[in-house]
């Protein structure tokens, strides 16, 4: 069964425009929260890194990225099994030829991707900072933008098989991620648990004993006023999304703003809390990655989901953030510079689950939906996560993606890109010369 494409007047896809238009304020959030949470003298690589990303990826979507994801009612690759129709891959043609840009709903959600695979690519940057070579980078963008994404893209938001378990299999309405919960932001937390695999804690990080010793960010101001940026950002990416891929009608536009922002306050302020109770005061990395995760895990359903039912998710999320960072450093030696994969990859996760539990849709309720959200966590851990590691490492084999142990002493500053961010200051401080 195909799935028919939502259908917007005139008004709605010039709102639905405007929503989109705001979208690239989360990845420059994102880009800040990094960059801040990073060593000084790797400030300028980071931020050159996250416009990297987004050039190449949205170049690489442009060319088969939507070629692959596609959208609900347009053609697709189908597979028959026991007499039902499955699509699994789109089958547009490359470069986004044959597509009209008048404000159709394929047009915006063609454009809305772009923006979206950006913003996908940029997660791993926080889990690699420090010891990311660019053109690994690059690479591994283009890899995620051309593959992993739009691939998954399409099971969640083109017409997929992922949504067409509501209508063929009976699981309330299908896989729901109007907000990119799973399609954006867990997928780039998973990404960025390959990445943080391959490329092995920076030095300095643990001691002999195996114990991890504190690497704090340069900048706070960054990671602060990268939350107000990523806040409006994730308000237009709720509500084109649900517009787009959930056929709600504009004016739950209202409503997705609303829940997004109690999400990030609940969230930011449990982080507060639980920090404050443990250490004495509050910890400013780890409540923005709180923020951060409220926003993630409201991205699932923002526009189905009561007010105080996304409080709740966010909550949640900002628990599970803190504790999940210790735990990932402490138990697993995971250096993960930017929290990214407990803040997109763990919330993420979380608001897929929590979208199941709470998102209020006529016929889609119940233990069916529930299942559906379950199917997606599944497909990201069982299938994503694999495939992004397999293709990750095969680029390892080819192009190493570690910077050289001169290169993380020297700073990705000076020895990538020739120039510090700060040439006014010293940014370089005793473990400079610890080998």
């Amino acid at each position: 069964m195909t799935l028919p494409a939502p259908t917007l007047t005139e008004t709605a896809s010039a709102l639905c425009l405007l929503f989109i238009l705001m979208v690239p304020l989360a990845p420059a959030g994102i880009a800040l929260i990094n960059a801040g949470l990073g060593r000084s003298r790797n400030a300028s690589h980071s931020l050159l890194s996250a416009l990297c990303v987004v050039a190449v990826a949205a170049l690489v979507y442009f060319a088969i990225g939507f070629a692959w994801q596609g959208y609900l009612g347009r053609p697709a690759h189908m597979l028959n099994i026991h007499g039902k129709s499955w699509s699994w891959i789109a089958s547009e043609p490359f470069f986004l030829r044959g597509l009209e840009f008048n404000g159709s709903p394929a047009s915006l959600a063609a454009l809305l991707g772009m923006f979206s695979v950006g913003l996908a690519g940029m997660i791993p940057l926080g889990s690699g900072g420090d010891r990311w070579r660019l053109g690994a980078i690059c690479a591994s963008t283009a890899v995620l933008a051309g593959w992993t994404y739009p691939l998954f893209a399409h099971w969640a938001w083109g017409g997929g098989w992922l949504q067409q378990l509501g209508p063929n299999y009976g699981l309330g309405r299908g896989f729901l991620d109007s907000g990119g919960a799973a399609s954006i932001q867990a997928l780039g937390g998973l990404s960025a648990l390959a990445i943080t695999w391959i490329l092995g804690p920076r030095r300095g990080k643990y001691t002999s004993e195996g114990m991890p010793t504190a690497i704090p960010g340069h900048n706070a101001v960054f990671v602060v006023f990268g939350c107000f940026l990523a806040w409006l950002g994730w308000i237009g990416l709720g509500s084109a999304g649900a517009m787009l891929f959930s056929g709600v009608e504009s004016g739950s536009a209202v409503l997705v703003a609303l829940n997004t922002t109690l999400a990030a306050a609940a969230a930011m302020l449990a982080a507060a809390g639980i920090t404050r109770a443990r250490f004495g005061k509050p910890d400013a990395s780890l409540c923005a990655n709180g923020w951060i995760a409220g926003l993630v895990a409201s991205s699932a359903a923002s526009a189905m989901i009561r007010p105080a039912a996304s409080a709740a998710i966010g909550l949640v999320a900002g628990v599970l953030v803190v504790y999940s960072v210790e735990w990932l450093e402490l138990h697993l030696t995971i250096d993960d510079p930017g929290g990214a994969i407990s803040v997109h990859g763990l919330g993420g996760l979380w608001g897929l689950v929590a979208a199941g539990l709470f998102a209020r849709i006529p016929g889609g309720n119940g233990a069916g939906q529930w299942l559906a959200q379950l199917a997606g966590v599944a497909t990201l851990l069982g299938f994503v996560l694999p495939i992004a590691y397999l293709l990750n490492w095969l680029l390892n084999r080819v192009y190493p993606q570690r910077v050289a142990a001169e290169g993380e002493r020297q700073g990705l500053d000076l020895y990538e890109l020739g120039a510090g961010a700060y040439p006014d200051f010293m940014s370089h401080n005793e473990d400079l010369w610890q080998r």
